[in-house]
């Protein structure tokens, strides 16, 4: 028996609207849904992440899902949540996009089986790039009322001086969706379409629009728009996106990010952004309440959802460099680490240049004369005989040893500790 989409996301907190009659629609035979994804980039970020779990678990359920790419769409930007007008895409850099989008989407949903439910990808620029005004004017234009278009909240907030206005363009938007929507019920027999709280407008002007042209009843599900407890923006850091493409935001940093939420984020985001069940959801809060220091939770989550993304060798990679900083890490998972991962795990702690001709120099010559890593030699010498003092994650036993070329990690760094957090990077020039 499998599992109940609607009562799926219900408990995991994933539904802010529901259509009435979607649930029905959906308990009564294999539907097919679809999701807009916006191409502007050649990956997704976590931000997509809500939408597409939704995805998964709608072909867990048993029911079909298409990804839909808003390559047309994308050329003209969609009003929804924004102030202002977005950048528009040639059609060679929107195919690329799609490409690398696929793949990622591919980690997640099955699009390559015999599956009477395989996920299906589609680009709205596909049929819309030979359609003229004048016939999207006469066949679809005519359908809509303005004062209908305009009673939507994403127009309405325009039109009141958010922002600079809105073009015609945009106000087209709603149609342009709308008749993606259309397009799939009539080529896919696509009921239902899922999307973010933020598109309940756009989506029901699609339902009005297959109700008036074909009179048949489509239906809409939307999700909540992720925030964090602290109400600021989900998936954005200092620098930026958080991206599924390792190019972009490598998976130790990616790692990073889950760990760090907050426990009241934990909680939440455990049900939206992993498979996990609700029994295990259930234990592992408990847990984590009877012992919040564990960051029982954190862990888990930042386990699931590297592991889906990238892989289980790179979630792995991700724990071991975190533990180098905070762990009793050894000199040879220092040694494993790539020289990108490296970089970011000492991010922030001090750093100096030495000339490749310094190697050679004892230690102690290198963490005063060659670096301000210690203010005296004697201060050195005094540490390395406390035994507190670590060179590449090993002990320094004598401070006259040599620094030699056979130090070096990844040909280029030195890294020297100063009692248990103390860390200095030493990058051989």
């Amino acid at each position: 028996m499998t599992k109940n989409f609607v009562e799926e996301l219900k408990w995991r907190g994933m539904i802010h609207t529901i259509m009435p009659g979607a649930e029905e629609q959906l308990s009564k035979e294999m539907t097919t849904a679809y999701l807009g994804i916006d191409p502007t980039a050649d990956s997704l970020h976590i931000g997509h992440l809500v939408g597409v779990m939704i995805l998964k678990h709608l072909q867990m359920c048993g029911h079909r899902p298409i990804a839909l790419i808003g390559g047309a769409t994308g050329m003209i930007g969609d009003p929804s949540g924004k102030s202002q007008e977005r950048n528009l895409l040639d059609e060679k850099t929107l195919r690329h996009n799609q490409e690398a989008i696929k793949k990622q989407l591919s980690k997640l949903l099955d699009f390559d089986s015999d599956a009477p439910n395989a996920a299906i990808l589609v680009n709205n620029y596909d049929w819309m790039k030979d359609v003229t005004f004048l016939d999207f004017a006469r066949d679809i234009g005519k359908l809509i009322t303005v004062n209908y278009m305009m009673a939507k909240d994403s127009v309405k907030k325009r039109f009141n001086g958010e922002g600079e206005g809105m073009s015609f363009t945009e106000f087209t938007y709603q149609l342009l969706q709308g008749n993606d929507f259309l397009h799939l019920y009539q080529a896919y027999d696509c009921k239902v379409q899922l999307g973010g709280s933020d598109q309940w407008g756009n989506i029901t002007t699609g339902t009005e629009l297959i109700r008036r042209k074909l009179d048949k009843e489509a239906y809409a599900i939307t999700c909540p728009l992720i925030t964090k407890a602290d109400g600021t923006k989900f998936g954005k850091t200092e620098s930026g996106n958080v991206w599924l493409d390792p190019r972009y935001t490598s998976p130790y940093k990616f790692y990073q990010f889950w760990i760090n939420v907050s426990d009241e984020d934990a909680k939440r985001y455990i049900k939206i952004f992993t498979l996990l069940d609700r029994e295990t959801i259930e234990r592992l809060t408990a847990e984590h309440e009877a012992a919040p220091h564990l960051r029982i939770l954190q862990k888990a989550l930042a386990r699931e959802i590297t592991t889906m993304i990238h892989s289980r060798e790179e979630y792995e990679k991700a724990v071991e460099a975190s533990q180098i900083l905070f762990g009793g890490a050894t000199s040879e998972a220092l040694r494993r680490l790539d020289e990108q991962t490296l970089l970011q795990v000492f991010e922030g702690v001090p750093q100096f240049t030495i000339r490749r001709s310094d190697l050679g120099c004892t230690f102690v010559d290198l963490c005063v004369e060659k670096t301000q890593i210690f203010p005296s030699k004697g201060e050195c010498r005094k540490m390395v005989q406390g035994g507190g003092v670590s060179l590449d994650k090993e002990k320094v036993a004598d401070p006259m040893r040599e620094v030699t070329e056979a130090d070096l990690i990844a040909g280029k760094y030195l890294l020297v500790q100063k009692g248990k957090k103390n860390y200095y990077l030493v990058t051989v020039e």
